[in-house]
């Protein structure tokens, strides 16, 4: 799975929204799939279009865990979505995370402005569910 800085370097290289949207397709087909026993209504994530599910781990000190995702999605592009969240978050403490707004890192490389509104909001939804676990776990 690609890097957040190998990401922000190849997004620098794609000036076409078109070669974007297929690098994003890519990075999709390089997550790995969820297993089925993951797919479940407690880590489906609301707010998305299509459907999109998020798994946490912790690991290390309960007061600050280091946080790790895995995620899917029924949807090419989304999945895509998925994979550039993860990159974002995974393997950093949870008060970072809590801290991290993704949407300065997506803005920064030109991803949001030509995504459509829900698939915006679907990733509003990830980076929020995100952040609000890692608020709770920093907290604990």
């Amino acid at each position: 799975m690609a890097s957040l800085d190998q990401i922000i370097h190849d997004f620098a290289f794609l000036d076409d929204w078109e070669d974007r949207y297929r690098y994003v397709i890519e990075l999709g087909r390089a997550l790995p799939e969820l297993a089925e026993e993951k797919r479940t209504s407690e880590n489906k994530v609301m707010g998305c279009a299509s459907q999109v599910w998020l798994v946490t781990h912790t690991s290390g000190d309960p007061e600050n865990p280091i946080m790790s995702f895995e995620g899917d999605s029924d949807a090419h592009i989304v999945r895509g979505l998925v994979a550039i969240v993860l990159a974002t978050y995974s393997g950093k403490p949870a008060s970072e995370i809590a801290a991290l707004d993704a949407f300065e890192i997506f803005s920064k490389i030109g991803l949001v402005e030509n995504l459509s509104s829900q698939r915006s909001n679907g990733l509003r939804s990830m980076v929020k569910r995100i952040r609000e676990e890692a608020k709770v776990r920093a907290a604990a």
